[in-house]
């Protein structure tokens, strides 16, 4: 028992960031790292989502900003700084999406998902350094196991697109910061019920009838929940998984491998 007291402990002191908190992974992992006893700084583009993230969770502190806005990183990080004092995780899990094929992608669309899934976390990240090296810090980008391998992804190229040039940013920071103290992991979840086909314009039913589908492939024999990826988010930001750095884990329900 004494391990887990010692982790309660530590986890009091830590403070962290997670982006596109309102809904899906974004928020289970807000929620999971402040039950955990970490103070929470949630980030999105709509304040009323990232207060229902927040409600019963007084570790939970909200900032609503579009990181597509060119001074939103330096925002985030001093808002930070500000509530808490330090910055020792941030999890860039913000992501938007728009199902199209090449054919029929429209300009506004695409650079808006560029800007939130790959240019977000870019500097996002390069303005928290400071902060993460003070703490020895870890960045834990959230990819996608739909982009792993030589996977094709038909009508999602440009997400698809951003999620693997995520992941190859994971590995090369890892390289990068490791002599700052500072850990960069990435984790690719695979089909959660997060309702983000929903929110890209897919209809209800369509929706849930992808899921079923999906479900019918999936080994697991279901499709996951953002509790469950939220759950890796957190070990995988822990002092125990310290010399994990650089990798991408795929939480699929062993799709990507089939």
């Amino acid at each position: 028992m004494a391990p887990v007291a010692q982790n309660a402990a530590q986890d009091t002191s830590r403070a962290v960031v997670v982006t596109g908190g309102g809904t899906g992974i974004g928020a289970a992992s807000a929620r999971a790292f402040a039950e955990n006893g970490a103070r929470v700084l949630v980030v999105g583009r709509t304040e009323a989502r990232l207060k229902e993230t927040a409600a019963g969770h007084e570790r939970i502190s909200t900032l609503a900003v579009d990181l597509h806005d060119e001074d939103a990183p330096r925002r985030v990080v001093l808002r930070a700084l500000e509530e808490f004092g330090r910055l020792d995780v941030l999890v860039n899990n913000a992501a938007v999406t728009s199902f199209a094929g090449l054919q029929d992608l429209e300009p506004d669309t695409v650079r808006e998902q560029i800007g939130t899934n790959l240019l977000g976390p870019v500097f996002l990240t390069q303005a928290a350094l400071d902060a993460l090296e003070e703490t020895k810090g870890v960045v834990v980008n959230v990819s996608s196991a739909g982009s792993l391998g030589r996977r094709a992804w038909p009508e999602n190229s440009v997400y698809g697109m951003a999620k693997v040039a995520l992941d190859f940013l994971t590995r090369t920071w890892a390289v990068e910061l490791a002599p700052r103290g500072i850990r960069c992991v990435g984790i690719a979840p695979g089909v959660v019920d997060t309702g983000v086909g929903v929110r890209a314009g897919m209809p209800e039913d369509a929706y849930r009838g992808f899921l079923e589908q999906m479900a019918a492939r999936i080994p697991a024999g279901r499709v996951g929940r953002p509790e469950e990826i939220a759950w890796w988010i957190v070990q995988l930001a822990r002092a125990e998984a310290a010399y994990a750095n650089g990798t991408v884990l795929a939480v699929d329900g062993a799709l990507s491998v089939t």
